[in-house]
């Protein structure tokens, strides 16, 4: 049986992490994405246990307060985090569970989980990351300083992590990050 793992993926906005899970996930059967729970109200085309666990801030507290998460924060009013039980569940099942979040988050979960991969996704060079955010066409002037700001900050944590991978190219990086995946596969457990 395969050995699975928590790999947590942070980067700045814009730098191509999402990309670079998503190919993972379509490629690769024993990973998975950390599904999160979230306090706030389900749209119209959200499922229940697919886009999120929608719990009620009643039932989000009681998870806080049983210490039912790896990690969690409050955005705009609603809570946000993951859940315990699906990550080490999947894990035990022998699959990679890949949770894709902010650097606040990964040090949360690092101290609550000290098994957990983290890898950290930087651009090339920060013309290039304002140029990807400029190029997305979703984002105002205001929003991209802010993002490249945020981005310089982020960076200052690089050493909390496990590994860097520079997001030059696409189908490098997935090759890079299949490489972590299969040396901490390999790691023996001391």
């Amino acid at each position: 049986m395969k050995k699975g793992f928590l790999m947590v993926v942070s980067g700045p906005s814009g730098v191509g992490k999402g990309t670079i899970c998503d190919i993972l996930l379509r490629d690769n059967k024993d990973i998975k994405y950390s599904i999160s729970a979230t306090s706030r109200n389900k749209r119209p085309n959200e499922e229940h246990g697919k886009n999120y666990f929608f719990v009620s801030n009643d039932e989000f507290e009681k998870m806080i307060a049983d210490e039912k998460l790896l990690e969690y924060a409050r955005v705009h009013g609603n809570y946000y985090g993951t859940p315990k039980d699906f990550v080490l569940n999947s894990i035990d099942n022998g699959d990679v569970v890949i949770l894709e979040i902010d650097v606040q988050g990964a040090l949360q979960v690092k101290k609550n989980y000290p098994d957990a991969v983290l890898v950290f996704v930087l651009p090339p060079d920060f013309e290039e990351l304002k140029r990807r955010l400029v190029e997305r066409g979703t984002e105002d002037e205001e929003t991209i300083n802010l993002r490249m700001n945020n981005a310089k900050k982020e960076v200052e944590f690089l050493n909390e992590y496990n590994y860097s991978i520079v997001n030059d190219f696409i189908d490098e990086s997935v090759d890079k990050m299949k490489a972590i995946i299969e040396a901490e596969r390999l790691k023996i457990k001391k």
